[in-house]
Order: structure tokens, then sequence, then C-alpha cells
């Protein structure tokens, strides 16, 4: 039995991963942190968890925690994890990390848009964590850095033609709508319910911190430097990613051949789900699940191109995909605890 440890767990991310590691066979969690509920046993937090589990939150001994747990996820935010996953690093522990701190190869790249990065060295021990592109490298991975909930999405809906150069590299728009759940929880006044209710708007055009790591991927995925146009949006519901990506083929296809090439990429890949021709991906069919549902259809014209992809933000886009890595590390069924349909309605 595989013992975790969640530090950072009274997050939405750190719950979420809760929540699926209790309905885990192969893993008993025991250790969670917290600053903020230091004490305070983990159900009176969250009461859906009453009578599932009696962890108290703790706070972050690093000697103790690693004594007591073989693999650590740590959920909490960027700068913080760079000052954390060191400490599991030195003590031999293997590390799924949620911030943004080990999903950069170039040191600077991060400081450019974060901040000057405190441990260089361990970002290139650090395997991108997204499971359909870089499984084998994962597996033997110490440090994992868990991708991102826009990224993870927009990658996973291009990189079958960024692989296979299908798409004019200089035209690629990526057109993003998130739940407020992706804003974590801490009060902020642009995700008060006033604020969003009834609501929808764009926001960090052009200088959203996911634009660098969508477009390293990509970047690797083409062989060759891709630029995107990315506009995030906020709407007003609890969960989910909705991207809609908008790109010029680079010969003529047509829709069920393009579909066809997609089903041959994503062959076996059980989270990967694609919709028949002339049917488009919702929101609703994949709430609490670890599933990318992709849908897309070609212009007249065989060349303009526009690709619907969705996942949960929290679970496909954060916890739900620190669980996969996890499970392929540790040699476990890739979909283990992760077999869930979605909540509908």
């Amino acid at each position: 039995m595989l013992r975790a440890a969640i530090v950072g767990a009274t997050g939405y991310t750190g719950v979420e991963l809760l929540r699926i590691l209790l309905c885990h066979s192969s893993v008993r969690v025991s250790t969670l942190t917290s600053r903020k509920h230091e004490g305070q046993p983990i159900d009176r937090v969250f009461p859906a968890l009453r009578a599932r589990t009696d962890l108290v939150c703790e706070s972050l001994d690093f000697d103790r925690i690693a004594e007591k747990s073989d693999f650590i996820f740590t959920a909490v935010p960027h700068k913080t994890a760079m000052e954390v996953v060191p400490e599991f690093h030195r003590r031999g522990k293997r590390v799924v990390d949620l911030s943004a701190d080990f999903r950069f190869r170039d040191p600077r790249l991060y400081a450019l848009w974060y901040q000057p990065h405190a441990c260089e060295a361990l970002l290139e021990e650090a395997v991108y964590g997204l499971p359909e592109i870089h499984r084998e490298a994962i597996k033997n991975a110490q440090i994992v850095g868990n991708p991102g909930c826009y990224p993870t999405g927009a990658i996973l809906a291009m990189a079958p033609l960024l692989k296979k150069k299908l798409v004019d590299l200089s035209q690629i728009v990526i057109d993003a709508k998130s739940g407020t759940s992706g804003a974590g929880s801490d009060p902020a006044l642009a995700t008060l319910f006033c604020e969003v209710n009834e609501g929808l708007k764009a926001y960090k055009i052009l200088e959203h911190r996911h634009s660098p790591e969508i477009e390293q991927e990509l970047t690797q995925l083409a062989s060759e430097p891709v630029r995107v146009v990315f506009v995030p949006h906020l709407i007003p519901m609890d969960r989910g990613i909705l991207t809609t990506i908008y790109a010029k083929l680079n010969r003529t296809w047509d829709t069920e051949s393009l579909l066809a090439m997609y089903s041959d990429f994503y062959e076996g890949e059980y989270f990967i789900r694609l919709c028949p021709q002339g049917e488009y991906p919702n929101v609703s069919d994949v709430r609490g699940s670890n599933f990318c549902d992709i849908g897309l259809k070609v212009a007249e014209d065989g060349q303009k191109l526009v690709i619907v992809c969705v996942i949960d933000n929290l679970v496909k886009g954060a916890s739900g995909q620190a669980v996969q890595n996890m499970n392929l590390m540790c040699g476990f069924a890739e979909n283990s605890a992760l077999e869930g349909l979605a909540l509908f309605p």
C-alpha cells in the first residue's frame, strides 16, 4: 500500500486529490498539511468528507512527513513549491507538483513570467506531466510538473496536428473559457458571486502565464518554434474548461479524414474521447471526470479548422492528472481511481 502525502490539502486541488485518492485501492493517504487549518480534522474543513477519513491537517514538517509517506503531492502556490519540492527530493521521495514551478525546461522563461527560480538544477530533472505525450519519461521521473489546466486542453487538442506538421504554425488561435474554481479558493473580488454571475469576460489577454507553457509543449511537438494567440475567459460555472482552437491546415483535408487521423493518434488512450463527426463536446459531459473530449470540423475549403476540447479543470486539468501521473510512476493501472464518469445533470 502506497502512503501518499498531500502538502497543501485545503485548496481546491488539494481536496480534489484527497477525494480521488480515498477511492484508490492501492493508496493510503498518510498526511495532509495546511497552514490555515493546522490542527483541524479535514472533515470539519470539508464536511463532504465525513465518515470517509479521520485525518487531521498538520504543519509542514519535512522529516515527519517523509518518515510516514512514500509519495508526495504538492498542491501549493508557485514559488512556495520550489521551496518545498527540493526538501522531499533530498529525502528520496518522488513528487508530483501541481504548481507552475517545475513545468518549464528553461529557467529564463520561468523567470520572465513568474520570478527567478530557486532550484534551476531540478528543472532539468523534472518531467512535464502530460501522460498522453510524455508517458515513458513520467514512469521514471522523480519530479513531475503537473500541467496547467488551460495547457492540458490546448495541447491535447493540438498534439496530433503539430506532431504530423499539418497546420500553419503562424495562425493558431486558442480561445478558452474556464469555471471560477480555476482561480483557486482564496477570496478575490473578481470571483465573488455578484462579480461572476450572469457575466462572461476575457482576462489577461495575450499575457496569461499559461501561454508560454502551451508554446513550450507545442514547440516540442512541432520540432520548431510555435507562437499562439491565447485568450482565456471566465464563465459563471464552478468547473470545466471549453477550449476552441482556430487553425489553418497546410494542405486540404476533410472532417472525416482528420477525425480518423486523431483516432489513430490517440488509439488506446483511455482518457481521450473523440466526438463523432457533426457532434461537439460539452463541459457537462466531463464534469467530475478525468476525460478529455475532442470534436472538430474542417471548413468547405478544406483548410480552415475548428477544434473544440473540454476537460474538468480540477480533474484532468489538475488533481486527476496528478493521480494519473502517480499511477504511471508507481506502476499502477493508469486509470486507477479515475474510472468514474461525469456527474450529469
